[in-house]
């Protein structure tokens, strides 16, 4: 099968990136190191980094940055978590405020270790945002709670302006890719998201072992549950243990795909190779 491919493909010269730099880049890494916080931007690896900073955001990832969950495309270690840090809302909020950002993303680790699982510090946190920013727009990225739906009330609750929650790959490679994670489950959390707020949104990654039918089958999903934004990028191994790259989609086959997204009714579609969740977020607010 696909996945259970061994030889690592080479990584194709329009999918290389530049080392990031500007002023603007060292400025908010500075700042995010000084303040002990986390971004996915620094432990996923995300190849955007540059571009994003430079720009003056950042996706913060709170509740540490050590995760439950063990998903074989993940470049954030997995392990036993250190308690959460209580005074973590008040300090990202205080670094959002410094850093003059205008769209805050959020993500955070899985916290299956914690009775809620990290609700109340999501809750409390894009709270602290709100009061310190109440010009800052916030989309959050947040796991699947295991599908308990009062601790997504919590979130909801809160009032950010986006809520994401990504399927991550199609449903016959998730059972392979994602650790302790259900497809079905993940759709019925996007399904309350939908039901019950603004704007739901997901991704996935390519590249996998995935085929045409079955993307085409994951829209179709992610539409049924009330999805508006979904995100399509090119997966990338963080190492060599990670789940080796199957395939290097083409770009035109990304292009393909926003379109025929757009055509099956999502309102934003962002597929690109180095398209990730976050990316041009600030754009899909008004879905």
């Amino acid at each position: 099968m696909a996945h259970e491919m061994k030889e690592r493909q080479r990584l194709p010269k329009w999918m290389k990136m530049n080392m990031p730099k500007g002023e603007s880049y060292s400025k908010v890494k500075n700042l995010v190191n000084t303040q002990g916080l986390h971004t996915i931007c620094t432990s996923g690896n995300c190849p955007n980094i540059g571009e994003c900073w430079n720009r003056g955001t950042a996706t913060f990832m709170i509740l540490g940055n050590i995760c439950t969950r063990k998903c074989k495309f993940c470049a954030v270690p997995n392990g036993k978590p250190l308690p959460p840090d209580e005074t973590e809302p008040e300090k990202l909020a205080e670094t959002i405020k410094t850093m003059g950002v205008k769209h805050a993303v959020i993500t955070s680790v899985d916290r299956d270790d914690l009775d809620d699982q990290g609700a109340g510090i999501w809750a409390r946190t894009i709270t602290e945002i709100k009061k310190l920013n109440p010009e800052t727009r916030i989309e959050v990225l947040i796991p699947d709670f295991r599908g308990n739906t009062a601790l997504i009330q919590q979130v909801i609750d809160a009032g950010p302006d986006v809520i994401s929650h990504n399927l991550e790959t199609t449903e016959h490679l998730t059972p392979f890719i994602r650790f302790a994670s259900k497809y079905r489950r993940s759709l019925d959390v996007l399904k309350y998201i939908a039901a019950n707020f603004k704007v739901a949104k997901s991704g996935i990654m390519l590249g996998l072992g995935e085929n045409h039918d079955e993307i085409l089958k994951t829209m179709d999903d992610l539409l049924e549950a009330g999805v508006k934004v979904m995100t399509i990028g090119q997966y990338l191994a963080p190492t060599p243990k990670h789940m080796p790259v199957v395939e290097y989609i083409q770009p035109e086959k990304f292009a393909e795909y926003k379109q025929i997204g757009k055509e099956k009714g999502f309102k934003f579609v962002e597929s690109s190779p180095l398209v990730r969740s976050s990316y041009r977020a600030e754009e899909h607010v008004n879905a």
